[in-house]
């Protein structure tokens, strides 16, 4: 236990979420005092009994607070007495609520729930969980790798509400800090894909790539993505939120180069063996994942991605940090190894 952190509170919200089970988890591991957010707290045993699954047993070093982006209500409480704030939680529209305003309007208004909380309590530093979908979006093909200074360009037509939201809810942020912050210090984690060993059955959409790709989906789409394991994210949260450099900056989160979605199921071939055997390493052509996007809005998101090389550099995080991400290679295998341990693959011969 670090001494100089084992009376220091951190409020992590969403603490159903697989990125911020993490953060707790490391946190914890740190000696720090962790309060989390969840809708209702009938979820609190199942958020133990993930953490339990990481190794830790938080026992009343974690404590919980009913809190919801969409309300005022809960939030005094929840940021009361914290140092700093991890905030990662995002409401996602379900069934109808697919307009652009149902995904942009929560995320911002959410962003700047938590930030005016937090700014109110005292709370010294707020690292936010950002997206890679607030830099990547918008650009066509570069001739270089994303860095920190790229943001989405909205005035694209093919941005989807998705990357929007994360743009314009992190643009809130940072103007929100800069006009009314009161001192409130600010960072944000722009993560890639996130993989690594999941707690349980309930995970990222993220995860779903891998398990998809192991259930025996047909093939993959020329999509490309970097990708970085949750245990070095949290690390980078942990990072972010007590380097003095940190404050007022943006960091990606990626583990070495990207890659295409087909090399990841080469991947999968060759390290994963018989829990392996229904990946396909098929390229799927471009105009059979159009024709599908007809079929499946899921698929329709991704369009505009086909064929562009999304690479970007950790660079900035590694040399004012000192951050040290593990390979990429380790962190999809260990997803998948975590998914065929657990039981969370389609039960196929």
């Amino acid at each position: 236990m670090n001494s100089n952190s084992k009376d220091v509170s951190v409020l992590v919200t969403g603490g159903t979420g697989f990125i911020a089970q993490h953060c707790i988890l490391a946190l914890l591991d740190r000696g720090y005092r962790v309060r989390t957010t969840v809708r209702s707290l009938t979820r609190q045993t199942q958020v133990r009994e993930q953490l339990n699954a990481g190794g830790v047993e938080p026992a009343d070093r974690l404590s919980f607070v009913a809190a919801d982006l969409a309300s005022d209500e809960g939030w005094q409480e929840a940021v009361a007495g914290c140092a700093y704030v991890m905030h990662g939680a995002s409401p996602t529209p379900t069934g109808t609520q697919t307009s652009e305003d149902d995904w942009i309007r929560p995320a911002v208004q959410g962003n700047l729930r938590v930030l005016r909380a937090a700014r109110d309590a005292g709370v010294q530093r707020v690292v936010l969980t950002s997206a890679f979908g607030a830099i990547c979006a918008g650009h066509g093909p570069m001739k270089r790798p994303f860095n920190e200074s790229d943001w989405s360009d909205l005035t694209k037509p093919d941005v989807w509400p998705y990357q929007k939201s994360k743009t314009l809810a992190e643009r809130a942020a940072w103007d929100f800090v800069a006009r009314e912050g009161r001192g409130l210090q600010l960072s944000a984690i722009n993560p890639v894909t996130v993989v690594g060993p999941v707690l349980g059955a309930d995970y990222s959409h993220s995860i779903r790539l891998i398990r998809g790709m192991l259930n025996g989906q047909p093939g993959n789409p020329r999509i490309n993505s970097g990708f970085v394991d949750v245990r070095d994210l949290a690390d980078l949260h942990v990072r972010a939120m007590t380097h003095e450099a940190a404050s007022g900056e943006r960091f990606i989160a990626i583990a070495g180069e990207s890659m295409w979605l087909a090399d990841v199921a080469q991947l999968l071939k060759a390290r994963m063996g018989h829990a392996a055997r229904h990946v396909s390493t098929r390229v799927l052509p471009n105009w059979l994942v159009r024709l599908g996007a007809l079929r499946d809005p899921a698929l329709r998101g991704s369009l505009p991605l086909l064929g562009l090389n999304l690479n970007a550099t950790s660079q900035k995080a590694i040399d004012l940090l000192g951050w040290s991400p593990r390979p990429r290679e380790e962190a999809i295998v260990a997803t998948a190894e975590s998914l065929v341990r657990l039981g969370l693959l389609r039960d196929t011969n």
